[in-house]
This record gives C-alpha cells, structure tokens and sequence, in this order.
C-alpha cells in the first residue's frame, strides 16, 4: 500500500464528551450563576485522531476549513449538528474562563464561534497568541490568522525556511563565484532576494490554516465551489466536525500547484531579468568582462523554475507541514516548542539540500544548465 493511503487509513472517531479521560486531557469546572447549573469542559487530546477522506472528523485543532460549499461536509446531518452544538459550548466555555465575551473577538472569529465552526482548542490559542503584540499585529490580517490558529510556531517556520534560504544560497553563490562574489555582488543580491520571496511563499502557501472563509455566492461556478471547499494542505488534520473528501485533498495540491508555479515564475523572471541587466551594464563598462559573463535565458529558466516549484517543492512542502510536522512531530512534542523548534529546523534544512539536488537533475534533464554550471549548483528549495 503506498504512502499516501496509509496517511488516511480510519481511526475510531474521538468524542470530546465521552466519560473516560486519558493523561492526555483534563477536566475543568465552571459554575455559572443558574442555580446547580454545572457545565464540563474537555481539553481534547493533543494527539489528532487521523479522519477518513470520505467523510467523519475529528476534534483536533491543527486544520481548517467550515461546512460551506463541500468543505466539511461528512457524515450524516445529525453528526454535523452535534459536532456544531458541541464547538460552540467548548468555545463559549474557554472565554468565560478567560473573561472574555464575543463582543471582543474579531468579527469572522466570532461568527465561526456562533456557527459551531471551530472548537474550544482555536479559542484557546487564539487567546494565547493574543498576549504577544506582535501576533495580535500579525492576526489582523486573515492569512496569518488562518494560519497561526492552525500552528502557533508558523511564524517560527517562516523565520527558519527564509534564514536557511539566505545562508545556503549566499553560500553557493559564494561557491560558484569565488573571487568574482564581491564583484558580482549586485548580481548575488538579486538572486538572494528572488530567493527569499519563493521560500516565504512554500512556506505560506502549503501551511495547514484554520479557514474562516465565508460562503460563495449561489451564482459560483462549479470549479470555483470546488476549490473553495478544498483545504490548504492536502494533508492537514481536520477540525471537529469537519471533514475532507479525497477529491478535495487532491485539489488542495493542484490549487496550491498553480499558485506555485505563478510565483516561481514571477520571481524568476524578476530574478533573471535583474540579473541580466546588471550582467550588461558591467559588460558596458568593463569591456574585458564581455566573453566571460553569458546572459541566463530568461523565458525558459523562469517557465522551468515555475514547474519546479509546482510540482517538487509543492509536493514536499505539502508533506513536510501536513505529515511530518502536523501529524508526527506536533502531537508528540507540542509541550516542548524548543525541541519542536529545533527538529523543524533540522528538517526543513534538509529538505532545502535536497530541493537543491533535485533541481540540479530537473535544469539538467530540460537543458537549461550546462554541466560546467552545475559543478556547483545554486540552492534552491
């Protein structure tokens, strides 16, 4: 059985409400003025219960999605209403326990609470994330929102995949141009930055969210309620009551492709054309230097780098924040960011070593490196 299968083989559905309690999960007792009106509150299980693609859910907070147009939509109309009475007292539950009342939340996060969209565990981490003043900065734009609520270290992640890009490439340009790097520094430049705006986007684009997307128009096309319904990450854990089918998981990656191969595209031709420009305003000045700097292809290496980036670091990415980061190594250390923080970073290290090999075969195998210019390849993620 391959891979993927395995990723998505049922569990037994988790119930927040169940009377057994594990290590894993506390109860909590908050007495409301009603006369011996007792009210219990579940912490859920920091370990995701791994939901069937066709339809059920699970309780974890690590996805995204809601219940409009195809996303969320599983199980039977019962099930999805119980599991909407029951994310909303959980959440309700939270903020009275933090002294919080609706009206303080930001709007879309309090609407998600009234429709039974998002569990006790967002509220919580969205209460957590609150306290730092740069995260409340950060969470008044909706894609960093959708995104820390899914994972508190995605800023952290951000921090690692964009320093790791700007050591490895400053260091294998510096390995390819030797004694030209500080007289090819504009160039180096140019490349660094190109390089910096591709690892920020591999790693926003694929990262697992918590979506507060409203409902489209009944006038949508089809393909456009399709790809509304599909999650970020093909890969990512669910939200409780919410569930992925196959078919949505698949179109997270072709969605998440096209929108990769449009910013690699872009930032290569950036890239590239700035290069080129500098390369001839050299070639202007300093004659001698005409026959020994070629001009790169601009059209072919940005419409390559652009397919790279769709279909391999696509791909990777995708595994990497969905199956390895989610489901593996945040259930297991999500008590130690630190050591969570330090094995993301060893791996994401890893996979930027080998975006680079693989590179090095792909711009060999569609002609646009030569092999003297590949004795020492550029990174790439």
């Amino acid at each position: 059985m391959s891979a993927a299968t395995s990723l998505f083989t049922p569990f037994p559905p988790f119930s927040p409400l169940r009377k057994t309690t594990s290590k894993f999960s506390t109860t909590f007792r908050l007495r409301l003025p009603s006369p011996i009106t007792t009210i219990r509150h579940r912490k859920h299980s920091p370990f995701p219960t791994f939901s069937t693609l066709p339809g059920g859910g699970n309780n974890s907070a690590g996805g995204g999605g809601n219940n409009d147009n195809g996303k969320g939509k599983g199980g039977s109309g019962g099930g999805d209403e119980n599991a909407g009475d029951e994310n909303r007292k959980e959440a309700m539950i939270v903020l009275a326990e933090a002294g919080r009342s609706m009206e303080t939340l930001p709007t879309d996060l309090a609407d998600a609470i009234q429709a039974g969209k998002v569990p006790g565990s967002v509220i919580d981490r969205f209460l957590g994330l609150e306290k730092s003043d740069l995260m409340r900065w950060l969470m008044q734009f909706d894609g960093f929102k959708e995104r820390l609520l899914a994972d508190d270290l995605f800023f952290a992640k951000v921090f690692i995949e964009c320093g790791v890009g700007i050591f490895t490439k400053t260091a294998a340009e510096y390995e390819r141009r030797r004694e030209n790097f500080f007289k090819e520094l504009e160039i180096v430049f140019a490349d660094v930055v190109m390089a910096i705006i591709a690892d920020f986007m591999l790693v926003y684009l694929p990262a697992p969210t918590v979506s507060f997307q409203p409902s489209l128009a009944a006038s949508a096309g089809v393909i456009s309620k399709f790809f509304h319904g599909c999650p970020d990450n093909a890969f990512q854990v669910a939200l409780h009551g919410t569930s992925y089918s196959l078919l949505q998981r698949l179109g997270a990656v072709m969605r998440n492709g096209a929108k990769l191969f449009a910013v690699g595209t872009t930032s290569s031709l950036v890239g590239t054309a700035a290069t080129n420009a500098l390369i001839n305003a050299k070639k202007a000045v300093d004659k001698s230097s005409v026959d020994e700097i070629e001009n790169v292809p601009i059209l072919s290496t940005s419409v390559a780098y652009g397919v790279y980036m769709a279909i391999s670091s696509n791909l990777r990415y995708q595994v990497l924040a969905g199956v390895i980061e989610q489901r593996v190594l945040e259930p297991l250390l999500h008590q130690h960011k630190f050591l969570l923080s330090t094995i993301c970073f060893a791996i994401r290290t890893g996979n930027t070593y080998l975006g680079s090999l693989l590179w090095v075969d792909y711009a060999r195998l569609v002609g646009i490196q030569k092999p003297q210019e590949e004795e020492n390849p550029v990174l790439v993620s």
